[in-house]
C-alpha cells in the first residue's frame, strides 16, 4: 500500500515544484516528557472501589476558575456523573444531583458551552448512541433539563466537539460505523455487523438546542475514520478536524476546511507523533498547540498511555512531527484510557483530565494532570541533552 500523504488544498505547499509528499513514519523522534511519577501534579476527580469510572470531559468557565466534569458510572456507558471545581481544578465537590434519566445514559457524555445570538449562554450536554439526546443549563450548571431527543438520528461519542462559527452559528461533529445513525431495524439482522465509519457534522442557530440533519464530512475506503476534535487556526481562517483511525492499520488522520466547515479536504494521515485517540486541542498563551489523547502509535514506548503533544498549527498542515510528546501518566490495562478534557487557566496553567487504570489490578478513576508549557520546555531541554 503507498503510504505518501493523500493532499488537500489546506496541504498544496507539498506539490510546489513538483515535490512528493513524505512517507509518514509509524514512530517518531522527537523527544518524550515524563510526567507519570510526578504524583504532586496530580488530582484525584473521583474514584470508587471496585466501580469502573471513565471518559470525562471538562468545560471550564469564563470565570477562569469554575470547571464542570461529567463522565460515565461504567465503560463508555452508564449513569451520567457530575463535579465542580472552584478553584481551577485543585480540588473537587462531591457528585452533584442531576436529572433521574441521565441514568439511561446509553454512551460517554460531553460538555459544550454555548452562547445564543442575544448573549444568552448555556452549557450543553449530549449522550450518543441512538438517538442522540440533549441536556441544557442556562445557570451555569446549578440546573438542568432532562435528556431529550435532538433528532432522528444516532452516533457515537456524541458530540465529540463543538466549535462556534463566525456567524454565530455552532458546528458539532461525531462519527458513526453503521450501528447507531438509523433507528435500529425491526428484527435482527441476519448477517454479521460490517463497520463503515462516517464522520457527521451538525450545525445550530439558536445556541445548541436544536440541530440541523448530520452530513458526511469525512470518510475513507480502508481506513476507520472516527472521534473527531476540532481546531481553529491562529488566524481564524481555517478549521483542522483530528480523527483516530480504528481499524489500526494506519497513523491518525486529519482534514481541514477553510469554508467554515462548509467542505473538508480529502483526509490525510498524520505523523506518527500525532497518532492516537480522541484528540482534545487548546492554545498555549505562546501561539503554541497542547493535545492530550491516548496513544495508539505503532511504534512508541508510550504505548496505551496517556499522552499530550506540543506543537503549533502549523506543524498539524506540513504534517511536522512537533516539538515534544509528554507522558501524563502511565495506563496499566491495555489501552483503556485517556478520553481527556483539556482546559486552560488564566495564568498558563493547563488541567486536563482523564480516565485510566492508574493504579494496577484496579478499575479505572478519574484523574487530571497539572503544568505549564514553560515546564514541559524545561524537562524536554533536558530531555535531549
Amino acid at each position: 500500500m503507498d503510504r505518501r500523504v493523500f493532499l488537500g488544498s489546506a496541504v498544496a505547499a507539498f506539490t510546489a515544484n513538483g515535490a512528493v509528499p513524505p512517507v509518514l513514519s509509524r514512530g517518531y523522534s522527537i523527544p518524550v516528557v515524563d510526567l507519570s511519577r510526578d504524583v504532586a501534579r496530580q488530582v484525584v476527580v473521583d474514584r470508587e472501589a471496585g466501580q469502573y469510572l471513565g471518559h470525562p470531559t471538562t468545560v471550564l468557565l469564563e470565570d477562569g476558575k469554575t470547571m464542570l466534569c461529567v463522565y460515565p458510572k461504567g465503560h463508555g456507558k452508564g449513569a451520567i456523573q457530575m463535579k465542580r471545581s472552584s478553584d481551577g481544578g485543585l480540588t473537587w465537590s462531591p457528585r452533584l444531583p442531576v436529572p433521574e434519566n441521565w441514568a439511561t445514559s446509553l454512551e460517554t457524555p460531553t460538555i459544550h458551552r454555548t452562547v445564543d445570538r442575544d448573549g444568552r449562554k448555556r452549557l450543553i450536554l449530549f449522550s450518543g448512541l441512538y438517538p442522540v439526546r440533549l441536556a441544557y443549563s442556562e445557570d451555569d450548571g446549578a440546573t438542568w433539563t432532562r435528556l431529550a431527543p435532538i433528532g432522528n438520528f444516532g452516533g457515537i461519542v456524541a458530540m465529540g466537539d463543538v466549535k462556534r462559527l463566525k456567524d454565530g452559528r455552532y458546528l458539532a461533529v461525531f462519527h458513526d460505523d453503521g450501528r447507531y445513525f438509523a433507528p435500529p431495524p425491526a428484527t435482527p439482522l441476519a448477517t454479521p455487523h460490517v463497520p463503515v465509519f462516517r464522520v457527521y457534522k451538525t450545525l445550530s442557530s439558536d445556541g445548541g438546542l436544536n440541530w440541523t440533519t448530520p452530513e458526511v464530512v469525512a470518510h475513507h475506503p480502508q481506513a476507520h475514520l472516527c472521534e473527531p476534535g476540532l481546531v481553529r487556526s491562529p488566524d481564524g481562517k481555517q478549521l483542522a478536524m483530528l480523527l483516530r483511525e480504528n481499524s489500526r492499520k494506519f497513523n491518525s488522520f486529519i482534514s481541514f476546511s477553510n469554508d467554515e466547515g462548509h467542505s473538508w479536504t480529502e483526509p490525510r494521515e498524520l505523523p506518527g507523533a500525532l497518532t492516537g485517540d480522541r484528540h482534545v486541542a487548546r492554545y498555549a498563551r505562546d501561539g503554541r498547540l497542547f493535545i492530550s489523547f491516548r496513544d495508539t502509535t505503532h511504534e512508541s514506548p508510550t504505548k496505551g498511555d496517556w499522552v499530550g503533544w506540543v506543537g503549533r498549527y502549523d506543524d498539524l498542515v506540513a504534517s511536522r512531527e512537533g516539538q515534544y510528546r509528554v507522558r501524563l501518566m502511565k495506563n496499566h490495562f491495555r489501552s483503556d484510557c485517556a478520553y481527556p478534557g483539556v482546559e486552560l487557566l488564566p495564568n498558563g496553567t493547563f488541567v486536563t483530565t482523564t480516565y485510566g487504570h492508574w493504579t494496577p489490578d484496579e478499575p479505572p478513576y478519574v484523574v487530571s494532570v497539572r503544568f505549564t508549557l514553560k515546564e514541559l520546555d524545561e524537562k524536554a531541554k533536558a530531555a535531549k541533552a
